[in-house]
């Protein structure tokens, strides 16, 4: 294999506090090296558009606790398809770059995969994504600041759920995923978290309620995971709530887009900077198809398959220990 000269990094899917800190890395890492470095504007579907801008040591400069992404992100549905791909690949030609670094999620490290199969192409992957969802790496940039945003959000809705005596359901991001309503119920003394991993949990969630409003509770707070398949998924357990319990006042609250935004905590700028410059070293060690992950605050390399193909696991003691600090 040829040294890598030039590298091209991208921002793809939905954006994640940190990503500025892995951009910033990537680029510094790979001028240090004396090797040349482009962002892509907009993704996958930049680099389908050949938008693209040379990255300098001045242009990364005072991004790192910015955040959202300086390269912008999108979702491209072109992409998805082989003669998308192909398009790609002849703008990367085009540019000669050999060497690409995807900072996204799963299906952003999907489509890298694929690219890089179809195109022998040297790729590394960043895990950025604040669902927390992708397997080999303990955490993904953007998680730890969303766990924070959710932290203090809840924090200010438990002080009107006590004065008002409300059960509040607290609507947080991971679809598939219920790392984000699990630590963040952990985190914030919740009553309960209704995740895709726990099927049971409704029911047992109802009879905890009942439980506690027999004793002393007076109110009650449940983080709730989105659905990726039913809209409105919290509102209609809300509902099957108030009908169960008239007598209670129940009030859903979304947090929606709110968690992916702000200035990213120093778990993620730390992790983002170590992301970014594995990366670049990854590529100069001639690995590819693997996306960077953190293994008991090691940098390991994580084959694309095992990353996208293989769910992340729930640990169930952490299900377990929100069932005994929720009595």
């Amino acid at each position: 294999m040829n040294r890598i000269k030039r590298i091209g990094v991208l921002t793809s899917g939905g954006d994640a506090p940190g990503m500025n800190a892995a951009i910033r890395a990537v680029a510094r890492a790979s001028l240090y090296h004396g090797i040349s470095v482009c962002g892509i504007i907009k993704g996958y579907t930049g680099l389908i558009e050949n938008n693209i801008i040379e990255l300098t040591v001045e242009n990364v400069s005072n991004i790192i606790q910015r955040g959202g992404t300086i390269l912008k992100t999108a979702r491209s549905h072109e992409f998805e398809t082989p003669e998308g791909r192909a398009r790609a690949y002849q703008v990367i030609q085009e540019n000669e770059i050999d060497g690409l670094v995807v900072i996204g999620g799963d299906g952003s490290l999907t489509g890298a995969r694929l690219l890089a199969n179809e195109h022998n192409l040297p790729i590394v992957g960043i895990p950025a994504t604040i669902d927390n969802d992708l397997a080999g790496t303990d955490l993904t940039i953007g998680y730890t600041t969303a766990l924070n945003t959710i932290m203090d959000a809840v924090d200010k809705l438990r002080d009107t759920a006590s004065s008002h005596e409300r059960i509040f359901f607290v609507e947080v991001m991971g679809r598939e995923s219920g790392f984000l309503a699990l630590n963040g119920a952990i985190a914030t003394g919740s009553e309960g978290a209704l995740i895709p991993e726990d099927p049971t949990s409704t029911e047992s969630l109802k009879k905890m309620i009942e439980s506690g409003f027999r004793k002393t509770k007076s109110s009650s707070i449940i983080l709730v995971t989105e659905s990726g398949e039913r809209e409105g998924q919290t509102l209609f357990i809300a509902d099957d709530f108030k009908r169960r319990y008239p007598n209670f006042d129940i009030r859903v609250t979304i947090l929606g887009h709110l968690q992916r935004g702000g200035i990213p905590c120093a778990t993620d700028r730390i992790m983002g900077s170590r992301m970014g410059a594995a990366a670049v070293q990854a590529l100069l060690d001639e690995q590819r198809n693997v996306m960077i992950g953190y293994d008991n605050d090691e940098i390991v390399y994580v084959p694309f398959v095992k990353a996208t193909k293989k769910q992340k696991r729930i640990d169930p003691d952490l299900i377990d220990l929100l069932h005994m600090l929720s009595i």
